[in-house]
């Protein structure tokens, strides 16, 4: 056993080493022939393979516009990719001046979506929050215009309602007395002096007009003053009657109170119909017209809505609040309305022509200029400038730079961004100028490492614990981030360790266009931002 395993292994290595050395001299008898034998092969394309390739450059391996002549890594320490000569037309290939080339598989990955620009009213309603006030042209005081006491109330509590002509309380008043005294004589002179003469029928009719002006003029109805010519007496208590139907906001008569010329004794509203004040924000006062319609919910009745119209804007502004009175009017059945209770005013805003509109998730919005991404088939995409007009919550109107029909990218145009040199084809936007520094999110993209603390699926956002961020010199820290596409969460779950990319879409709003499970260890972070 001792001298029989050396000579097997020795056995075996002769063996190997000769079938190595045969099936080497088969290929290299064989390698001319098999070249030739490539169908469609041209001698031109066997000597461009038998070529060593020229290295053009290195580019950045997330596709952002920077390249490198010599190797090199990015902030997240992935080598660069080498560019040979007849690789950057290829990737290019089908993309014409000003547009940018993604290939289809990674067009599907990111999650591109489209809708065309089309012709729609834009509906929209700015949100303000309001009161309700009572209408104070509804609003009626009771104040006798002579002096006198209250005799008896027959309407004594706040807050009764009452009929219009309903009596409310009795006076006393030696000048009402007087006064009807007068009217009664001047009546009686009249009807006694039918038989003298014009002159003194006409003195007498004028005194007796004289007094019942007076008593017209201390509000005594038209019944009483019939009912004083009919008696010929004069009565000493006179019955004041409600001069609206309504609700008492206030009441000040006590029986046997005296009271001045003048002096409020009842208040009386009419809540039948109510205002809504409601406090618009600076910004959108523009768009609120009188005339407009609005809708009113109040936190007391959830499952009702009132409408109503926008009657009056303010011209003055709460500078504390920035904000402008708005004013509503609105039918108040069964006085559910109460004067003071808070309600949430939908303002109807936006004219009803027809207009060029797209999604708001298809602007691309720098603060400077706003862009959107034209979808021109087979993964080109022409990022267009355009100017935009009026605003929906859903949709903003194009005034110039999209035409009705034209596909424009709806989801994932950021991960387009991140995935092209999206900077270098907007420059052509600007007739061979360069390319503008508010082209892509300012500062272009950046990557980091860390790990998923929570997603809010509904917001759309998340909160990662990242490691520091040498492109914007950032510590380590935990802070929130958006998601370009919901579908960049995947399969991955709090407690994962991830590696994302992320742009800054607006000041202080960041957004994750990339996001991927990486498997490492968890970063030793600091809290804090």
């Amino acid at each position: 056993m001792k001298y029989y395993v050396p000579g097997v292994l020795a056995a075996l290595v002769f063996a190997v080493g000769a079938g190595y050395w045969v099936g080497s001299k088969r290929v290299g008898a064989g390698a001319t022939a098999t070249v030739a034998a490539v169908p469609g092969a041209s001698p031109a394309a066997t000597d461009a393979a038998q070529k060593p390739r020229k290295l053009l450059y290195y580019r950045n391996p997330m596709g952002l516009a920077d390249t490198s002549p010599v190797p090199k890594k990015d902030s997240m320490g992935m080598d660069y990719i080498a560019v040979y000569e007849g690789e950057d037309e290829v990737a290019n290939s089908g993309a014409a001046a000003g547009e940018v080339k993604i290939s289809t598989e990674k067009v599907q990955k990111l999650g591109v979506k489209t809708e065309p620009a089309a012709l729609r009213e834009l509906a929209r309603q700015v949100t303000a929050a309001g009161r309700v006030e009572i209408d104070e042209r509804r609003v009626h005081t009771v104040a006798p215009k002579f002096e006198g006491w209250v005799e008896r109330l027959q309407v004594g509590a706040t807050g009764q309602p009452v009929a219009r002509g309903q009596p409310l309380f009795e006076v006393y008043s030696p000048e009402l007395v007087s006064a009807q005294r007068e009217y009664v004589v001047a009546a009686k002179g009249v009807a006694a002096l039918k038989d003298a003469s014009d002159e003194m029928q006409t003195g007498m009719r004028q005194l007796a007009e004289a007094s019942l002006v007076r008593l017209r003029n201390w509000d005594i109805s038209e019944e009483q003053i019939k009912a004083l010519a009919a008696g010929g007496e004069a009565r000493r208590t006179l019955t004041f009657r409600a001069p609206v139907g309504g609700v008492v906001l206030e009441k000040k008569a006590v029986a046997g109170m005296r009271f001045m010329p003048g002096e409020m004794l009842y208040q009386i509203a009419d809540l039948s119909a109510v205002w809504v004040l409601a406090d618009v924000f600076e910004q959108d006062i523009g768009l609120v017209k009188v005339g407009a319609g609005a809708t009113v919910k109040i936190n007391a009745y959830p499952d009702r809505q009132f409408a109503g119209v926008i009657t009056y804007v303010y011209p003055t502004l709460k500078a504390e609040t920035r904000t402008v009175p708005v004013r509503l009017e609105l039918a108040n059945p069964g006085v559910l309305l109460k004067p003071g209770m808070f309600a949430q005013v939908g303002l109807a805003v936006g004219g009803k022509a027809s207009v060029v509109t797209v999604p708001t998730s298809a602007v691309i919005d720098s603060g400077r200029r706003q862009i959107v991404l034209i979808d021109k088939g087979q993964g080109r995409f022409e990022p267009r400038e355009v100017r935009l007009g009026a605003r929906s919550d859903t949709y903003v109107e194009v005034v110039e730079g999209v035409r009705d029909g034209e596909p424009v990218v709806v989801a994932a145009n950021f991960l387009i961004d991140a995935e092209s040199n999206l900077k270098a084809a907007l420059g052509g936007l600007s007739a061979g100028a360069p390319p503008a520094a508010d082209a892509a999110p300012k500062g272009g993209s950046h990557q980091a490492t860390g790990t998923l603390d929570a997603v809010d699926a509904k917001a759309g956002s998340v909160t990662v614990t990242h490691g520091p961020v040498a492109s914007l010199k950032w510590p380590a820290m935990t802070m929130d981030f958006m998601l370009a596409n919901s579908g960049l969460i995947g399969t991955l779950k709090p407690g994962a360790t991830v590696a994302l990319t992320f742009v800054e879409r607006k000041p202080g709003e960041w957004v994750i266009v990339k996001l991927e499970g990486t498997g490492a260890a968890r970063p030793s972070v600091h809290q804090g931002h």
